[in-house]
């Protein structure tokens, strides 16, 4: 027998699989459940981007790319991001292209993190962002929000957590999975901390284009003495439904997206090429395409939030992404033991909050990317639930 202990990278063996991914396979397993569990748009590609994609394979545009992706792709992103949020990048020394969002996290942190290095992280926020850390032997730190500051970071928060060892802060707003949005007051407030301190800031902004508010999404990149501290990491696949295209990219200082792109070659070698081709028609043509589904999600994230609150479970109001992040505190149950017995009872498939960082204990992240009678119909099940629970309770 093999002892394979020996041979695998241990901090790799002590991260814990997503709880996330955990939720679908049960899911999966069961027959007529209701997920409001994934965060996939539920539109399908909008037409005249799947349209350039077959074009070009029809013409044979099948090649191997630059390893920093298309130069046509990374002038529209280029343009893109000058036009929504008024930071100009250049395209040929601080732009990759990725394979989706995610990896241009990774290779974000495995770019500028090393043993003994400790990342402020946060939280709660998607569970990618402490497994890499750990993997790259930093030390993941974690920066709680509070349900009362509307999940936002505030700068006193972000001034306490700061010592000698710290070296970077992982943003992700608007927040996956609270929905939470910084403005650009408060970013001002974030960035003079962050200056003074001298550190760099990852920020995730994949959501950015589902903001539900007048002033819309403002990169903290866009601040003074922001952009050449920041890597931002952006895609394709909340904006105009692309998830299975696999295509994101990082924008930031030309130095760190030169040692990016090398770690880029070495693991990948560039993104999928027919999806940056589909992407560039994405970028030029695709902005009616984020209005019609963001006004879509809107109304659907009005009605998610006034159900829960109808059945009795406490609601904050999220103003980005396109989750709902409802306190089952006064049920009594763990946030898992709450999705354990809802997907049993009721066959409904929610994600426990401390799937997101420990301080989600008491929370449940609810997709609304569904339809509106899934919707309707899950929250009508999940409120005969919270009725068992408290009659259980009584009892």
């Amino acid at each position: 027998m093999i002892n394979y202990d020996k041979f695998l990278n241990k901090a790799l063996v002590d991260v814990k699989p997503s709880g996330i991914r955990r939720f679908f396979s049960i899911a999966e397993e069961m027959d007529n459940v209701i997920s409001l569990g994934v965060g996939e748009p539920d539109f399908k590609t909008p037409w005249h981007i799947r349209q350039m994609g077959i074009d070009y394979l029809e013409q044979g545009k099948t090649r191997y790319t630059a390893n920093a992706g298309l130069i046509e792709l990374r002038r529209e992103i280029s343009n893109y991001y000058a036009r929504r949020f008024l930071i100009k990048y250049d395209p040929k020394s601080e732009i990759l292209v990725t394979v989706g969002g995610s990896e241009g996290i990774d290779m974000a942190i495995r770019a500028v993190i090393t043993p003994g290095d400790e990342v402020l992280i946060v939280e709660p926020s998607f569970v990618c962002y402490k497994p890499i850390v750990e993997v790259c032997g930093g030390k993941a730190v974690s920066l709680v929000t509070k349900e009362e500051n509307s999940f936002k970071l505030t700068a006193d928060e972000l001034k306490a957590a700061i010592n000698n060892k710290t070296k970077a802060l992982v943003f992700p707003f608007p927040n996956n999975p609270t929905g939470a949005i910084m403005t650009e007051a408060e970013l001002k407030e974030i960035s003079k901390v962050i200056i003074e301190n001298d550190l760099l800031v990852i920020s995730d902004e994949i959501y950015s284009e589902l903001t539900y508010t007048s002033e819309g999404h403002t990169s903290i990149a866009s601040i003074d003495g922001m952009k050449e501290r920041t890597i931002v990491i952006n895609g394709f696949s909340k904006s105009y439904s692309m998830t299975g295209w696999r295509l994101g990219y990082a924008l930031g200082p030309s130095p760190i997206i030169e040692q990016m792109t090398k770690l880029h070659q070495f693991a990948i070698m560039s993104a999928p090429t027919n999806s940056q081709y589909a992407a560039i028609d994405a970028l030029r043509n695709g902005d009616d395409d984020i209005r019609k589904m963001k006004e879509d999600y809107d109304m659907r994230r009005r009605f998610t939030v006034d159900g829960f609150r109808k059945i009795g479970l406490d609601c904050f109001e999220p103003l980005g992404a396109f989750y709902v992040f409802p306190s089952i505190k006064s049920t009594g149950l763990t946030s898992l033991e709450f999705c354990e017995r809802l997907i049993k009872s009721k066959r409904v498939a929610v994600v426990p909050g401390d799937a997101f960082g420990e301080c989600g204990e008491g929370f449940i992240r609810v997709s609304y990317c569904y339809s509106i009678e899934n919707i309707r119909e899950a929250i009508e099940l999940i409120g005969e639930f919270v009725k068992e629970l408290e009659n259980e309770n009584k009892g």
